[in-house]
């Protein structure tokens, strides 16, 4: 979900495609699809792998109901994505720099595909835990892997044009998988016979056909001619501007930690707090706040780079202030509308800080810079709704939910006001 920053005028190197970016056929690349209709399968693929790893949102609730655990429980399986995401973000985020983008994207279609088998064929909780930290590991080889090759794609196909395309279909790819899952579990949940069986073939099924046609996408990254010893993800930030990275990294943790409560225990809260147990309006619920993300991505798509994230740090603090208030007075309609301001924020906000942080990098380490990013967010991801589980096991619903309430509000009013004045220079 690398967002790269939308600006009035290219700026030299999306004139010029990158060095890296390759321009020219390789062997056997006669079957490759054109670089456009690769751009539009490449974000094909992103969607139907984010959307697949929120199918499971809704399902939480029947496999507690089924297996008796608790709330906790549910905030583990979930955690052990986002630990999935940040190990393969850590140990192999950034190679798609080097050894091409769909070697990366390919895996992660495979780990992906192996998730959804595991979902089917061992559905106990310890199958559930391998089976979503096999997911994390497929969508950490993907996310910054699709947004560069998104970017190198469309700036091969439009050499003249900005990459704010490029990062709103990213972004609408990203946010908008993550939204279209949800709405399709609640679906599963609500009405199919078998609702821990059949999202899973669905999705399998269709992992099959995206990595399918996704095999002819043409790669855009040539190998080095000398290939360098392995190491683990780093991110080489100069000095004068570590203080901007940290707030983008700030800013993209406090973001994906409301992604984070929505994907995992917001069914927890309208079931437990507002009294709505059921399983559609779950889904619907985190369909609503990662659909909001996405929309506000695309709607807000010309406003200029600060006013976007202007825009969306206020949106992240009044929607913030309202779930709180939410809460306190235990409504349910000031609940989703909350969440769904927040969400909205969350997009801008987290393309800003992907923004700030593409700024930071040159082509030869764009991925491994926006891994960084992801890395920082995903721990958002995971802490925040990992301590809310745990805080429930000896604390009432209404303080836990003001807790993590406040801890984001104070993260994103550090984070923020720097980003903005980072932009604004």
């Amino acid at each position: 979900m690398s967002l790269l920053a939308h600006n009035s005028r290219p700026s030299s190197d999306e004139r010029t495609p990158s060095p890296s970016v390759r321009t020219s056929r390789t062997p056997g690349a006669h079957l490759a699809v054109p670089h456009r209709a690769g751009f539009w399968i490449t974000a094909a693929a992103f969607l139907v792998m984010m959307a697949f790893n929120t199918v499971p949102t809704p399902l939480y609730a029947l496999y507690a109901e089924r297996d008796g655990f608790p709330t906790i429980v549910v905030t583990v399986v979930f955690a052990a994505y986002s630990i999935g995401v940040m190990i393969a973000l850590y140990l192999a985020g950034h190679l798609s720099d080097r050894v091409g983008r769909r070697r990366m994207i390919l895996s992660a279609v495979v780990l992906e595909t192996l998730s959804a088998v595991l979902f089917l064929v061992w559905s106990s909780t310890p199958g559930l835990i391998v089976a979503r930290l096999v997911a994390g590991l497929g969508i950490g080889l993907l996310t910054s892997a699709a947004t560069a090759h998104l970017a190198d794609l469309r700036r091969i196909t439009h050499p003249v044009s900005t990459a704010g395309f490029a990062a709103t279909i990213a972004g609408i790819a990203n946010m908008g998988g993550l939204a279209l899952g949800p709405l399709v579990g609640g679906m599963f949940a609500e009405w199919a016979n078998a609702p821990l069986v059949t999202p899973f073939v669905v999705f399998l099924a269709a992992l099959v056909a995206i990595g399918f046609a996704y095999a002819f996408v043409p790669e855009t990254v040539s190998a080095p001619m000398a290939r360098a010893p392995y190491r683990p993800q780093r991110v080489s930030v100069p000095a004068e501007s570590r203080s901007t990275y940290w707030a983008a990294g700030v800013g993209a943790f406090a973001a994906f930690a409301i992604t984070g409560l929505f994907g995992s225990v917001a069914p927890t809260f309208l079931s437990r707090m507002l009294n709505q147990p059921d399983h559609l309006i779950a889904g619907l619920v985190s369909f609503a706040v990662f659909g909001a993300a996405a929309a506000a991505q695309v709607v807000f798509a010309t406003l200029a780079a600060r006013r976007q994230l202007v825009l969306g740090v206020v949106a992240m603090v009044v929607g913030l202030l309202t779930l709180g208030a939410a809460d306190l007075a235990v409504s349910a309609v000031a609940f989703v509308l909350g969440g769904i301001v927040a969400g909205a924020g969350v997009g801008l906000v987290f393309r800003g800080a992907l923004a700030t942080a593409s700024s930071l990098s040159d082509s030869g380490n764009r991925s491994e810079i926006t891994s960084g990013i992801f890395l920082l967010a995903f721990a958002g991801m995971t802490v925040p709704p990992l301590l809310v589980g745990a805080a429930l096991l000896i604390l009432p619903l209404t303080p836990v939910f003001a807790g993590f309430v406040g801890l984001v509000l104070i993260l994103i009013l550090w984070a923020g006001p720097r980003m903005i004045r980072t932009t604004a220079r």
